[in-house]
């Protein structure tokens, strides 16, 4: 169940806020759509509810805050846009690696995808699927870790109909089996087809909350669509026929050569037009929307008088939404089409649409037709108000007894909107919607000792009185994985940059020792690395430079872990995975690199360069803290500046700014030297270290002396230090 009370995004720059007080309510066991146009504010409800973005408000998932659950990805699934996945990734690996990441067995990954219907497309690559085999593996997603609640932005944008019908199909079992679902969408048919509950979004705020039953017979209306070359004619024709008639019929203008027409059926249309020998190329019933807020009581509107007013024809509002499928009625209930409605009366309008010619004549009895058009956005609860009664507040959300209470900014008007029910009730001075005083029905009358009752009424109310304000929303962070050094096995062994970028690096290592070999004066240890003096560092520690920026750098471009965020948490269990994963990589590249520059030394030019040099054991110690070395500062430079060009960069970046400072501070003179530190350093640790570990801790510190290798420890210690401050700063903000 999903509760959220004031959600409100933070105001934009000379805009109104996307999201403005918006409270719902999502039970267990059906499925609940969240509708507005394009830009109503249905994503920034969705992310304010998901702790994605700043503002105000609060939502229980279950009773509990987002927050406040230990692992969010067991309680909630979320599909906010397509899946982030690398390209090359397959189907399988990619939600192997997510079962790691959401710590659940790793056979999941077939049962979600049998489940979903990809079990033949496991083994294709990311990149290679359709937008409907897309949808499926973002839901396949989702459902990995079995949540409760699924909560998925527009999931049927671009997807057939069957694909849709699937999608709804899905999202329906989920929900009878106990689950929530909330879906945003932009389809009012495809909300009434899905959902049983439909919450209406228009410029940030709510203007209906209606089980589906009544958003049907409020929001959706039958029409008959028509497409001629004589369209004006027809309508014209149409008109004059439903005045003869005494019937009420809409002919709406759609623009060209297209005719909507209400209240009347495809076999009157076509028979007038056969008549009349007028061509239609197109014929059909359709369902037409009538826009948000259809059927809704306006706020601070004067109740009509029931009775009728005689020689009055019942005459429609125009909207920029669309048409209405009923006439409002006193009570604030709504006529059917083409019908009288039996205990109530219409209330009289007037035409605003250019294009609309509407037909509305009194009836036998004397009784005006029902209005048809709609009336202009205004919040709505899901059942009807009767006429001189208090507005209904069962379809509005209930709070828990210990959640907050949001209130608007400012003290609600006497004609200003309707407010939820979780909103604290006002002063008896101001009057309820849908029960309003003689006086404000008719402003007219309006006395000056009356306003300035009101007006001392309201400056008597304290500060202390006013309930406070819905609680601030902070940035939730990304939890880290689960099982962090799984995931990063699977996904770098999950695409083939990494065998791609050895391969390489093999390949090229072998040439440039041939080549050196060939030209000669070059030292063994050099020859056998191939580093030529010319090139700031070896093929060996670029290859393993680049492979720990990749290692953070796919992750920025392919949020996999982080998809609603687009980008990847900053934590240490998660930094340690990777350069525990990039330090296996360097190691594995580096002993490859030797083993294959001798062997190839040695089948080109014999035994003599493919001898092991006397010293090799500090050269070894050297030549693994370089490679292992540039593998880190790949890793953390990318981790910081989150870019695989940046950690590159900065691998390159050690031998040739950070060494020649290192060198120019060794140049100068020095009063005093660390000799003797190897003698000195044994004689303070009392405990003997087993098999000789003194010298292998001789062999680091002479490492660490020269430029290169002090200068890649000053390098890695800036990075880590730079890290961990931007880990540590997102974890206090």
């Amino acid at each position: 169940m999903i509760q959220a009370f004031g959600l409100t995004s933070n105001p934009r720059k000379g805009l109104p806020p996307a999201a403005d007080d918006v409270s719902f309510e999502a039970r267990a066991g059906r499925v609940t759509a969240l509708l507005g146009a394009p830009g109503a504010g249905k994503t920034t409800v969705l992310r304010l509810m998901l702790e994605l973005q700043q503002g105000r408000g609060i939502t229980y998932f279950r009773g509990r805050p987002l927050h406040r659950i230990a692992h969010p990805s067991r309680e909630v699934g979320v599909l906010l846009g397509d899946v982030p996945g690398h390209p090359a990734r397959t189907v399988r690996g990619h939600l192997r690696m997510l079962c790691a990441a959401a710590g659940v067995p790793v056979r999941r990954a077939d049962e979600v995808l049998e489940a979903v219907g990809l079990v033949s497309l496991r083994d294709e690559r990311l990149g290679t699927l359709s937008r409907g085999m897309d949808r499926r593996l973002g839901l396949a997603c989702v459902l990995l870790a079995d949540p409760h609640t699924l909560v998925l932005d527009d999931p049927a944008d671009g997807l057939s109909v069957r694909e849709s019908h699937w999608l709804h199909g899905m999202l329906r079992a989920h929900a009878a089996q106990g689950g929530t679902v909330l879906l945003t969408t932009a389809d009012p048919k495809g909300a009434a087809r899905i959902a049983d509950r439909v919450v209406t979004l228009e410029q940030g705020r709510l203007v209906a909350d209606q089980e589906v039953a009544e958003f049907s017979r409020t929001r959706l209306r039958p029409r008959v669509a028509v497409r001629s070359p004589h369209a004006a004619r027809l309508a014209v024709l149409l008109t004059k026929q439903a005045r003869t008639a005494r019937r009420s019929v809409e002919v709406v203008r759609e623009g060209g050569n297209r005719l909507s027409v209400y209240g009347s059926t495809c076999a009157e249309v076509g028979e007038t037009a056969f008549r009349h020998g007028i061509v239609v190329h197109q014929l059909a019933d359709e369902i037409g929307d009538m826009g948000p807020g259809a059927g809704a009581t306006r706020a601070g509107e004067p109740q009509v008088s029931r009775d009728p007013v005689p020689g009055t024809a019942g005459q429609t509002a125009g909207g920029s939404h669309g048409v209405a499928d009923t006439g409002r009625t006193s009570d604030g209930t709504l006529g059917s089409i083409g019908a009288e409605p039996e205990s109530a009366d219409p209330r009289p309008g007037h035409v605003t649409d250019t294009h609309r010619t509407t037909i509305a004549f009194q009836a036998a009895n004397g009784e005006p037709r029902p209005s048809l058009d709609a009336p202009e956005p205004v919040p709505v609860t899901a059942e009807p108000v009767a006429a001189g009664a208090e507005p209904q507040s069962s379809a509005e959300p209930r709070p828990t007894v210990d959640a907050p209470k949001p209130v608007a900014d400012e003290p609600l008007s006497s004609d200003g909107p309707a407010q939820p029910a979780t909103e604290p009730q006002e002063s008896p001075d101001v009057p309820s919607v849908g029960h309003l005083s003689d006086a404000e029905a008719r402003p007219e009358e309006t006395t000056a000792p009356l306003a300035l009752h009101r007006a001392g009424a309201r400056t008597a109310r304290t500060l202390d009185a006013l309930p406070p304000l819905p609680p601030p929303i902070s940035v939730r962070p990304a939890p880290s994985p689960l099982r962090p050094l799984r995931y990063e096995i699977r996904r770098a062994a999950g695409i083939g940059t990494g065998f791609l970028t050895g391969a390489a690096v093999l390949a090229v290592s072998a040439v440039t020792a041939v080549v050196l070999a060939r030209i000669g004066h070059t030292p063994q240890p050099r020859l056998l690395a191939a580093w030529p003096q010319e090139l700031p560092l070896p093929p060996a520690a670029l290859g393993a430079g680049l492979l720990g920026a990749l290692a953070f750098g796919d992750e920025f471009r392919h949020p996999a872990l982080a998809a609603d965020r687009g980008t990847v948490p900053r934590r240490l269990g998660l930094l340690a995975a990777k350069l525990l994963v990039a330090t296996a990589t360097a190691l594995m590249l580096a002993a490859l690199t030797i083993g294959c520059d001798a062997e190839v030394l040695y089948l080109v030019y014999g035994r003599e360069l493919a001898q092991v040099p006397a010293d090799w054991l500090p050269m070894s110690a050297s030549w693994i803290g370089l490679v292992v070395g540039c593998a880190w500062a790949g890793v953390l430079a990318a981790g910081v500046f989150r870019s695989t060009t940046a950690g590159l960069a900065a691998v390159a970046a050690v031998p040739l700014l950070v060494v020649p400072a290192v060198h120019k501070v060794l140049e100068g003179p020095s009063v005093r030297t660390a000799a003797g530190l190897p003698m000195r350093l044994r004689e303070a640790l009392l405990p003997r270290w087993p098999f000789g570990g003194e010298r292998y801790l001789e062999a680091a510190f002479s490492v660490i002396s020269q430029p290169v290798g002090g200068a890649l420890t000053l390098s890695l210690t800036a990075l880590l230090c730079a890290y961990l401050l931007t880990a540590l700063r997102s974890r206090f903000r």
